[in-house]
């Protein structure tokens, strides 16, 4: 039987993906104030690798104690974060999945509304469990309070938290780092023009402006060794001329590439509310085929990949190496288990308490 594009191994570093098909990083908004992982993400989690995917991403996960999106956030800058991912980990692995996170820092969009179930809007107070956030520059994100500028020994700090992350990570069971550098977060406001208007060697110059992200990566790198794939999420575009361009966000990548990044996981936009955003279906796949070829450096896509078909020809046409799957995975965890059986594929490893539900 030939094997599907979408169901074909990938292997990077010391870590075989057995298939293509990844869940995206989704934010639950799920954790309590001390950020620990609850019985939600276990199952969350655990339903996708009890599914098939080839990667269980965990959402963003704060670095550090001022790093998280939300007051219900989870981190991983604690004793007891670390056990709580563990529990998680293991389930995972049980699976045979492979299990990755997304370390991340939301320097000017920290210290928000959760996405659901707050009775307040923007940026939380100190009685929600809110905090004085930080970015490169002290411009504002829309409604939300200005954050205060990171100074040379802030940025030092942060690069040594995200290493801290990374070997908590490793601890804590994950097979790959992620660093999220999109979406309008830390790590992108330093690369945008828009969030960043330093005059220092933080600001200015596009090799300025990444001059954290990659000291970020090489940190990273040096926690994770030889053989922990470590993947960078990137926003392509800002969707204006006043921001990120593809082809700047293409030599950022082959940098981090250099640096030590295995993979670019391909978004786009996040920096600036407002700025309509021209969607479809795959609309962001392009931008991943940009840098792919342009940074020579592997890829996966996102963006309104929902059906099996669409996935399997992004992977066999070579503009990415797999697909992340965020919202569609919400709806069906499952979804690799749906795709083998759509591309007339019978999986070799379909979960055997569900094998009588295999057509």
């Amino acid at each position: 039987m030939t094997v599907p594009a979408l169901f074909q191994p990938l292997t990077i570093r010391s870590v075989t993906f057995r298939n293509r098909i990844w869940l995206s990083p989704l934010c639950e908004y799920s954790a309590g104030r001390d950020g620990v992982p609850t019985d939600w993400h276990l199952v969350h989690l655990g339903s996708v690798a009890i599914g098939r995917a080839g990667l269980v991403m965990a959402e963003a996960t704060g670095i550090n104690d001022v790093a998280r999106i939300s007051p219900h956030d989870v981190g991983i800058w604690t004793d007891a974060q670390e056990a709580g991912w563990k529990r998680v980990t293991d389930f995972i692995h049980s699976q045979g999945v492979v299990a990755g996170i997304q370390l991340a820092h939301a320097g000017r969009k920290a210290s928000t509304a959760p996405g659901w179930g707050a009775d307040y809007e923007d940026s939380a107070n100190a009685e929600q469990g809110g905090w004085e956030t930080v970015g490169p520059s002290s411009l504002a994100f829309g409604n939300y309070n200005p954050p205060v500028a990171l100074d040379i020994a802030g940025i030092d700090q942060t690069v040594a938290d995200w290493a801290a992350a990374a070997q908590r990570a490793l601890r804590a069971g994950f097979d790959v780092l992620e660093v999220h550098a999109a979406h309008g977060y830390l790590l992108h406001q330093f690369l945008s023009p828009i969030a960043n208007d330093r005059t220092d060697d933080y600001g200015g110059s596009l090799e300025n402006r990444a001059r954290l992200l990659l000291r970020i990566i090489r940190a990273v790198r040096e926690v994770a060794g030889d053989d922990v794939p470590l993947f960078l999420r990137v926003s392509a575009t800002d969707w204006t001329p006043e921001g990120l361009q593809p082809e700047e966000v293409e030599h950022v990548a082959a940098w981090a590439h250099e640096a030590g990044a295995d993979l670019i996981d391909t978004s786009t936009g996040g920096i600036q509310s407002g700025i309509p955003i021209p969607t479809g279906p795959g609309y962001q796949v392009t931008f991943a085929t940009g840098i792919k070829r342009t940074a020579e450096v592997p890829v996966n896509a996102v963006g309104l990949i929902t059906d099996p078909h669409q996935a399997n020809e992004i992977v066999e046409t070579g503009q990415a190496d797999a697909v992340m799957l965020g919202r569609e995975m919400m709806r069906d965890p499952h979804f690799a288990l749906r795709a083998s059986t759509a591309l007339g594929y019978k999986l070799p490893y379909w979960p055997e308490q569900y094998e009588r539900a295999q057509p």
